[in-house]
């Protein structure tokens, strides 16, 4: 069995009013030393060992479904889990 840890985040050419908007509540709380806010997505897999390429299958699940590719970037973790 796998863990996959999947961390989506909007293209360095994509604005980001989410980001904007935390970064400018940090300003106001004083926390003037942020310099900038990205926001993103994180989630975890649990995935079943099968013959399926384990990369392949999650690169077309970020592709496909977990990721909006024109905007957004991913990258990701695998662990293998160990049950007893």
């Amino acid at each position: 069995m796998y863990k996959v840890k999947v961390y989506v985040t909007l293209r360095e050419s994509v604005l980001d009013p989410q980001g904007s908007a935390v970064k400018s509540a940090l300003h106001s709380m004083a926390y003037n030393e942020v310099q900038d806010v990205r926001i993103g997505k994180y989630m975890e897999l649990t995935i079943e060992k099968s013959d399926r390429d384990l990369d392949e299958a999650v690169r077309e699940m970020c592709e496909k479904l977990l990721a909006n590719t024109v905007i957004e970037d991913y990258r990701y973790e695998v662990q293998e889990v160990v049950t007893k």
